[in-house]
């Protein structure tokens, strides 16, 4: 993995658990056959140094849906009230 193409990458996603996922999976688009969204600099170039130079260029975004995670996050408080909070029972 390059470290210069990772830190254009983490400037244009500073979220870094987001970064990783989002290489992770679009690694796994372009092993599995998906066309590079750039022009990949050797025939052997690693795939993740693709992903990385995609997001760096700006050809690749991570869309967050804050929407769904303030969803998720309310589910969870009221299961929490109505079944008591797991960690509680623990000490925790």
């Amino acid at each position: 993995m390059n470290s210069e193409l990772l830190k254009k990458a983490h400037e244009k996603i500073p979220s870094t658990p987001v970064l990783v996922n989002l290489i992770s999976k679009r690694e796994r688009e372009l092993i599995n056959g998906a066309k590079p969204l750039v022009r990949p600099e050797s025939l052997d170039e690693d795939k993740c140094d693709i992903a990385l130079r995609e997001v760096a260029e700006g050809k690749l975004i991570a869309e967050i849906d804050f929407d769904a995670i303030a969803k998720a996050e309310d589910a969870k408080t009221k299961w929490n009230v109505k079944h008591g909070n797991i960690n509680t029972l623990y000490g925790d």
